[in-house]
């Protein structure tokens, strides 16, 4: 546990002395959330529709999308191989390395829902306690699925390609910035299938009410699952 805590120190000061890495991954999503929500100001629907939405695509970036680029890099660049040669642990390496990446997730949705609720006027959360699980939910969903995915990226330089391959086409169809309900049939059936959209309803129902929280928990702890066992079993230090 104290390399463990050593280890996420670490990690904290690494994101925040990569400026670009803070921006894509933290500082990005805010700024999406000020721009289409400035622009929907006047229509509390939207508005309801968004602050959900960005929180999700705020998990889904500090997790999924980090982990899966940062892991190919220091795998590529053979850190992982040095790393796994030292005495430490390996379950603390990758619980301060996890567990980082978790922090930035928790303050993404809790900076978007302030920023909802002071700038725009949507509500405080109906239910923080579905919140903070939905959110614990995602982080660990998309986090092993990050890991996941990073098996199959090939190279460091295909990295940034590999995960905006998924990432871009993920957040339009799962109802990040409107209500999936737009989409046609074709698409809509995609998304059902995919975490993002289902926990980004379980978002909405502990911020705004509404939704189906059970079968959003069941779909995202399903991938969750299937998630946790990609990453384990096909993962490689070098």
């Amino acid at each position: 546990m104290a390399l463990a805590w050593q280890q996420f120190r670490f990690e904290r000061k690494l994101f925040w002395r990569n400026p670009s890495a803070a921006f894509f991954n933290f500082v990005l999503p805010l700024l999406l959330l000020v721009l289409t929500a400035t622009a929907f100001a006047a229509d509390s629907e939207e508005l309801e529709v968004l602050i959900p939405g960005i929180a999700g695509m705020g998990v889904l970036a500090t997790t999924f999308t980090a982990l899966a680029f940062n892991l190919t890099v220091l795998r590529e660049e053979g850190v992982l191989k040095r790393w796994r040669g030292t005495p430490m642990p390996a379950g603390a390496y990758l619980a301060g390395l996890i567990g980082s990446a978790s922090l930035n997730a928790f303050l993404q949705v809790g900076l978007v829902v302030v920023i909802g609720n002071l700038v725009y006027g949507v509500e405080w959360p109906r239910d923080p306690l579905m919140l903070v699980l939905f959110t614990a939910l995602g982080v660990v969903c998309f986090a092993s699925l990050g890991i996941a995915f990073s098996h199959a990226i090939p190279n460091e330089d295909a990295a940034p390609a590999y995960t905006n391959a998924i990432f871009l086409p993920l957040i339009f169809i799962s109802g990040v910035f409107y209500s999936d309900d737009d989409l046609p049939e074709a698409l809509k059936a995609i998304a059902e299938i995919l975490p993002l959209k289902h926990l980004i309803d379980g978002l909405s129902n502990a911020i705004v009410g509404g939704g189906d929280s059970a079968t959003a928990a069941l779909v995202v702890g399903a991938w969750t699952v299937a998630g946790l066992v990609l990453a384990v079993r096909f993962f490689r230090w070098e």
